[in-house]
């Protein structure tokens, strides 16, 4: 892969989006893991004048957040850090009702801590005319392994044409800090929690399948199902027909 290409086509691509929606500059989280931090250099090379990183803990782990901060200190990117904990806890309180499946509770409790995270992007998308810029790579797009109008609502995904690999590679160009390369991706929705183990499905057995089509028989049938079951998140919704 010819690493100075491809990040010079999407920095490229990310300048023309932005300014043909008549924005100046770029938003985005800053997790402290791998896609965002490609995501984030790619960004600040497109309109280093006019990017802000925002890091958004909500009873994170706290090398995440030093993660962000190395990423945005070596590549002197702004950023602004808003505390998420206390207002997830609010909206807990309020939300409060009947007991449920503990599966489904953890599952509605992460997609909501994920969908905070989508609100001050759009609060600083708004009031500096900047695009939210998304960091979702190929594979997490392909079987839906993303939070529904949170980390998949917004404007622009430069790494969405990316499998994994293919973004640890950029990644080693762009010179992001080894550790953040190395570490189990994850989307720290609780202690532990890494996206392989969630998805049931490594990033090595996604990124085969999505750039060759092979994949055992019943792995075949594991990332096929998920893909299926997920297709609506990849699409607008639906609009009767009078």
């Amino acid at each position: 892969m010819d690493c100075q290409y491809l990040a010079d086509r999407l920095v490229g691509w990310v300048r023309e989006q932005v300014l043909s929606a008549g924005c100046k500059g770029v938003v985005l989280g800053m997790s402290g893991g791998l896609d965002s931090s490609v995501a984030a250099v790619l960004c600040q090379r497109a309109f280093p004048e006019d990017m802000l990183g925002v890091i958004m803990p909500c009873y994170s782990c706290g090398e995440d957040a030093e993660h962000a901060r190395a990423v945005a200190s070596r590549f002197s990117i702004p950023i602004k850090v808003v505390a998420l904990d206390t207002v997830l806890d609010a909206l807990l309180e309020v939300l409060a009702g009947d007991e449920v499946e503990p599966a489904l509770g953890r599952m509605a409790e992460s997609n909501l801590k994920v969908r905070l995270r989508m609100v001050p992007l759009y609060y600083f998308a708004n009031r500096f005319r900047y695009t939210v810029v998304g960091s979702s790579n190929r594979c997490e797009l392909a079987v839906g392994y993303f939070t529904k109008y949170g980390d998949g609502g917004v404007d622009i995904i430069p790494l969405g044409n990316l499998v994994k690999e293919q973004v640890r590679e950029l990644a080693r160009f762009l010179d992001i800090p080894q550790p953040i390369i190395d570490k189990p991706p994850s989307a720290g929705l609780w202690p532990g929690q890494t996206d392989e183990d969630e998805m049931g499905i490594s990033y090595e057995e996604l990124d085969r399948y999505l750039l060759t089509g092979e994949a055992p028989d019943g792995l075949r049938e594991k990332i096929e199902a998920r893909m299926a079951a997920n297709a609506h998140k990849r699409l607008p919704p639906p609009v009767a027909i009078l």
